[in-house]
Parts: structure tokens; sequence; C-alpha cells
């Protein structure tokens, strides 16, 4: 069976220590693999997710220690938003306050209450308090209370000059379907997993485009179960879009296509196999440094460019 929804979100970082300490320390995520960038291997790639590194929660950094700035518009996520149980959100304001993190007051969005803030290079993030989450899984080892922890992706959102080119992607290539309106946001929503399944479409017509760079979401990866589902959305792509994606890649704990949707964001399709525990056991997940196997042979001279983590 199929199951829709986002796999993981992967952004542009400054110094690899500074978002480690933040999201390790301040947002309390697991760093459920290191490793490096396939294309730069001078460079780290961070993964942050749940205890078991479980699609929908997955939060990828490319940290370039001397990144510009990125600048949000059109063609880009706006925000990452987490989900929390709905009686945490005092706690998250008050943390937030504790650690000098700038962001917002509370506020109502499709009656849910949201705390929007920013991370240290001013990517745009927000908690979501969700009813009845209380009893699910969290990662009790990030220094917060289970109780207030974070339960993988609530949503993403995207700002785009027409949003529905791309709602039409997400209905008929990755199984959402818009369920509301509210302003100029349009939700959609995918079943089958309460994990990373909505995403909200922001029409903003004429607004500067987006500029790459630090804070800036990179893409969106979509699940996929296996490689057969992988190719289905791939073919239905190019049938119903004219879209076609790159050719596939093995990322090691995922395999991946890509493409520029109509609203010019880049999409992944990564599959669900075979996971990050393929070459960790779960309980030391992102302890060592693991690189790809082309790469294993420069292990001496990588592990000399990268910068200290701790």
């Amino acid at each position: 069976m199929q199951i829709n929804g986002i796999h993981h979100v992967t952004a542009i970082a400054g110094p690899a220590r500074r978002n480690l300490d933040f999201y390790g320390r301040v947002l309390g995520l697991r760093l459920v693999k290191k490793t490096v960038n396939f294309d730069d291997p001078g460079t780290y790639h961070l993964y942050y997710g749940d205890a078991a590194g479980a699609p929908g929660t997955i939060l990828t950094f490319f940290p370039w220690e001397h990144a510009a700035a990125g600048r949000l518009g059109v063609g880009e996520t706006q925000e990452t938003a987490f989900r929390v149980p709905e009686g945490a959100i005092g706690y998250w304001t008050h943390r937030l306050v504790e650690h000098g993190v700038v962001h917002e007051q509370p506020q109502k969005r499709f009656g849910e209450t949201v705390l929007a803030f920013r991370d240290p290079d001013g990517m745009r993030l927000s908690i979501v308090g969700v009813p009845g989450i209380e009893s699910e899984p969290a990662w009790g080892e990030g220094g917060i209370p289970a109780d207030y922890a974070i339960r993988g992706f609530h949503s993403v959102s995207l700002l785009l000059d027409d949003a529905a080119p791309t709602g039409a992607i997400l209905s008929d290539v990755f199984g959402f379907k818009e369920i509301a309106r509210e302003g100029t946001l349009i939700r959609y929503q995918a079943e089958g997993t309460p994990l990373g399944n909505i995403i909200d479409l922001r029409g903003a017509g004429g607004f500067l485009p987006a500029r790459q760079g630090a804070g800036s979401v990179h893409h969106i990866a979509f699940r996929a179960t296996d490689d057969a589902a992988q190719q289905e959305m791939v073919r239905r792509l190019a049938e119903n879009h004219g879209i076609r994606t790159t050719e596939q890649k093995d990322r090691n704990y995922f395999r991946s296509v890509y493409f520029r949707e109509p609203g010019r964001v880049l999409f992944e399709i990564a599959t669900d196999v075979p996971g990050f525990a393929v070459d960790e056991a779960p309980e030391t997940l992102g302890q060592a440094l693991k690189l790809p196997a082309q790469y294993e042979s420069q292990r001496s001279r990588i592990e000399a460019v990268l910068p200290e983590l701790a």
C-alpha cells in the first residue's frame, strides 16, 4: 500500500556546529545520520528526525560555513512546520524566549494554534499544536520532555506565482486532496499517515523570485513506498503533466528522482526503503560519520576538512 506525504525536507544552513546545536539541543531532534553532500564531500549532510528516522520526520541540511543568506520569494518553500501536542504551545513559547529565538505570537491557522519562528540562518519554521497526539512516540533523549516533544512534520507551505498547476500535481501524482482555503492559503492533505501529510499553497503573483542561500529550503521530498510506486509517479508526471524527472539516484538511505514542478520548486520523490538503519544500528544512529562507497577511500582527507561538530 502506498503511503503518501512528505518524506523529508532539505535546506541550506550556515555553520554546521550552530545548526546541530539549534536542531539537536533547542528543538530536541535526533541526529539520525551524519554523512556528506554526495556532490560536495567536503560538506556535511546532516539528517534530523525522530527516534527511528521515520519518513515524515526528517529535516536535512547542507551546512556551508560561509553561505550567503537566501531571500524568500516565489518558487520556494515559505515555512516548514512541526507537530506537537496541542497543550505544548505554551512550553514551546517559553523555550523559544529562553533561548533567544526570534518568533511571532501564537496565531490560529485552519483552527490550529501556530507558533512561527526562525532558526539562526533565518529559515522559517513553525510549531503547530495538534489535538490527540499525546500518545504518539517521541524522541525522549533530546532534552525535551516527551509530553512536549516534536512529533514529525505537520506541513510545508509553498509560495507560488500560481497555485493551480502545483495543486494539480499534488492531487494527481502525490495523492493529496484540497480540503480547505483560508485567505490566500489553499490546504492539501494526504490520507494514510499523520506525518507530513499537509501542503499549503500560497499564491503571490508578482512577488520577487526566491534566491537560494542560508535559510532557504533546497527541496521537498515526497514519499514512494518502493521503486514501483516511484515509477508510477514518474509515469503520471510524464503522461499527465509533461514533466520529466532525472534518472534515479541512489542516496544510500533512499532512492530518488527530482524535477521542477510548475511553480519552480524543486521536488524529489524518495523511496521509504531501505531506511537509515541500513548501515547503523537503530540505537546508534547519527553517531558515526557515514560516507558513500565512492568516498570511503578518501575518508582521512574528508574528515580533515569537515568542521568539528562538538
